[in-house]
């Protein structure tokens, strides 16, 4: 029998019941649906007819970074169910059942992912009644997605090890505030070259820059630049095995102790 079809099947039926409490959540909902909606209204309506971004309109420039700033948001969910898990005792009851202990961090790992894909696909039905304008073909908008789904495995991971090491649920709220931050710091919602030359330097070699370049390019059909697209490959598939790596020793030292 394949080692690998019991992982999978542990991990379908943990994810399942981290769909289950997110929708009974009205917290959840209103983080992973509500609140990206209200944020992308709020930028077009404020900023749109003001801010210049060299010929397009402000909604498809900023589109890829409200995606990635609400994706970061939603993050601290996974944190918070993570350390609420810990705290309440349910991890341990899950350690005496016949399961792949690694499935309790993978379930909520897939978890994160599909609610995001959710939230993402949310946005960009808004987005096209509020006048986003892509011009991707189908491969294209795979691509992009695929893309934006390595950085929403990164951060769910960075998420699981963040709840993990938290000391309540409370403090894993706190997670989502650099994810929500680095976007702002990048080229999301300005051109880099009109911020000060020091925050120009950061907003550079951070890797929320060339994810959005990337994105950018495939949606709005401009010339993709290939040493984003390999930038965005190689941070966000480093940072997959890192906090993977870390998520399992902590939850180790933590849990199976």
């Amino acid at each position: 029998m394949n080692k690998s079809l019991p992982l999978f099947s542990d991990t379908i039926i943990m994810s399942k019941r981290c769909l289950t409490l997110s929708m009974r959540n009205i917290d959840t909902v209103l983080t992973s649906l509500v609140s990206p909606l209200l944020l992308l209204l709020l930028f077009v309506s404020l900023f749109g007819g003001v801010i210049e971004v060299g010929g397009i309109s402000y909604i498809n420039y900023i589109f890829p970074g409200v995606i990635l700033q609400c994706v970061g948001q939603c993050a601290a969910t996974t944190a918070i169910r993570v350390s609420n898990d810990i705290k309440q005792g349910i991890i341990d009851r899950f350690l005496t059942m016949p399961i792949k202990k690694s499935s309790i961090l993978t379930g909520h790992v897939l978890e994160a992912m599909i609610r995001n894909l959710l939230t993402i696909i949310t946005l960009i039905i808004v987005g096209l009644v509020i006048g986003f304008r892509p011009e991707a073909q189908i491969h294209e908008w795979l691509l992009a997605i695929g893309i934006i789904l390595l950085f929403v495995a990164a951060l769910s991971w960075s998420a699981v090890l963040f709840g993990i090491l938290a000391s309540s649920p409370e403090g894993a709220s706190g997670f989502s505030i650099v994810a929500i931050v680095l976007p702002y710091l990048s080229s999301g919602f300005v051109p880099v070259d009109t911020m000060p030359r020091w925050l120009q330097f950061f907003a550079e070699n951070q890797p929320m820059t060339p994810l959005i370049e990337t994105v950018r390019a495939l949606l709005l059909e401009k010339k993709l630049e290939m040493n984003d697209l390999l930038l965005s490959l190689i941070w966000f598939l480093s940072l997959i095995m890192l906090f993977y790596v870390l998520s399992r020793s902590a939850f180790k030292r933590k849990m199976l102790k």
